[in-house]
């Protein structure tokens, strides 16, 4: 895996990839899957919860290019190491702690 994005500049959400933004996800869209959950809580109809679910993909594509473009190499680094390791945290600590370092939790 050399990228979190693809050619043109868009994210690519693999599991490595959501896996080593999931702190940054969980603050930068927390009030947009707040919202999608809400709405699944007050109806279980898939269908009337799609603009929520569009909202929550919105936010956390809009955050990994973000990242993508502040701190290239290290979010390289850690999305390679998770990907390679399974997605283990603990195998990856290094990359992870030089990432959360230049792409700090908002």
């Amino acid at each position: 895996m050399a990228s979190a994005v693809d050619a043109s500049g868009n994210p690519i959400p693999s599991s490595s990839v959501l896996m080593a933004s999931s702190k940054h996800i969980g603050i930068r869209c927390h009030s947009e899957n707040l919202e999608f959950l809400k709405c699944k809580k007050k109806d279980p109809n898939p269908e009337k919860c799609l603009h929520k679910g569009r909202e929550v993909t919105r936010c956390v594509l809009g955050l990994l290019k973000d990242l993508h473009q502040k701190c290239t190499k290290e979010m390289d680094d850690y999305v390679g190491c998770m990907y390679y390791h399974t997605n283990e945290f603990d195998l990856c600590r290094k990359e992870q702690q030089a990432f959360e370092q230049k792409c700090s939790l908002e």
